[in-house]
C-alpha cells in the first residue's frame, strides 16, 4: 500500500492535469450538443455521406444525443488522449524510473520486485479509473443543462466503463512493454506503433476488400462498437479489453522479476 500510495502521490500532477484535461475536452464536445440536437437538416446531411467514411470515423446520427455523444464526446478526441494518457503512464511505472537510474535506489528499500511492479501497476489502474470516474461525474452533472437528458445515467455509466477499461488496456500495454525491455524510448515506440495500428484496423483498413476481420483485432472497436450508449457494456468486448490487460501486465511482472536492470 505505501508503494502504491507514494507513486500516486509522486506522480499526483501528471495524473491530475490529464484527467482534468480529458474531461474538459469531453464537457466542450457536450456543450456543443444544443446546438446539433434534433437537428433534421444535420441528419440529411450526414445520411449523405459515403457508408464507408461514416465507419471509418464511427460517424452517426449527430441529431441524436446517443449518435452524437458516440461520435464526437466519447468517438473521436477523448479516446485517443485516454489512450496517449494511458500509455505514458503505464510506460513510467517501471521504465520510467529505470531510465532516470532511480529504480536501484527503490528496490535498495525492503520490497520485492513483484511487490513494486504490481503496486504501480495498481496505481495506474487507479489513475486510468479516476479519469473514467471524473469524466461520469462532469457528464452527469451537466446533463440536464446542456440538454442531452435523453442519455440515462445508465447510459453514460456504461460508456465511461468501457472508456476505463480502454484506458486500463493501453496502460497495460505501456506497462508491459515498459517492465520487460526496461527501455522507455522502445516501450513507448513499441506501445504507441500497437495504438496506431489498432486504431486503424478499426477505422480505414476494414475499408480495403478482404480486410474487415482486422477490425475484431482492435481495442477500439471493442471500446465503442457495442454501442455502450444505446446497448450498455458489451461484457464480450469488456472481457477481451481485460483480458489483454492482464496479458501484457503479467508479461511484464514475469520479466522484471527475471532480468538484470538497464543502467
Amino acid at each position: 500500500m505505501t508503494v502504491l500510495l507514494k507513486h500516486l502521490r509522486d506522480n499526483r500532477r501528471a495524473f491530475g492535469g490529464w484527467a482534468v484535461a480529458i474531461t474538459a475536452v469531453a464537457t466542450m464536445y457536450a456543450a456543443f450538443w444544443p446546438v446539433f440536437g434534433h437537428n433534421a437538416d444535420l441528419g440529411r446531411a450526414m445520411e449523405a455521406f459515403p457508408q464507408s467514411m461514416k465507419e471509418a470515423f464511427h460517424l452517426t446520427d449527430y441529431s441524436t444525443a446517443s449518435g452524437y455523444f458516440g461520435s464526437t464526446v466519447f468517438g473521436l478526441l477523448v479516446p485517443i488522449l485516454v489512450a496517449v494518457f494511458a500509455i505514458s503512464a503505464g510506460v513510467r511505472a517501471i521504465a520510467g524510473d529505470e531510465n532516470a537510474g532511480t529504480l536501484d535506489l527503490v528496490l535498495a528499500h525492503p520490497v520485492t520486485r513483484t511487490r513494486l511492479a504490481l503496486a504501480r501497476y495498481a496505481a495506474t489502474v487507479l489513475a486510468i479509473v479516476a479519469v473514467g470516474v471524473l469524466t461520469l461525474v462532469v457528464m452527469l452533472a451537466i446533463r440536464i443543462p446542456a440538454d442531452f437528458a435523453e442519455l440515462s445515467p445508465g447510459d453514460l455509466t456504461a460508456v465511461c466503463v468501457m472508456l476505463t477499461l480502454f484506458g486500463v488496456c493501453f496502460a497495460s500495454i505501456g506497462f508491459g512493454l515498459g517492465a520487460y525491455t526496461g527501455r522507455r524510448t522502445i516501450a513507448l515506440g513499441g506501445a504507441a506503433y500497437l495504438a496506431v495500428a489498432t486504431y486503424l484496423c478499426s477505422s480505414f483498413l476494414p475499408q480495403i476488400k478482404g480486410l474487415g476481420w482486422v477490425r475484431w483485432c482492435s481495442p477500439f472497436a471493442w471500446y465503442l462498437d457495442g454501442d455502450p450508449l444505446t446497448h450498455g457494456v458489451n461484457w464480450v468486448y469488456a472481457g477481451l479489453l481485460a483480458a489483454v490487460s492482464l496479458y501484457f501486465a503479467a508479461l511484464g511482472v514475469w520479466q522484471f522479476r527475471r532480468r538484470d536492470l538497464t543502467s
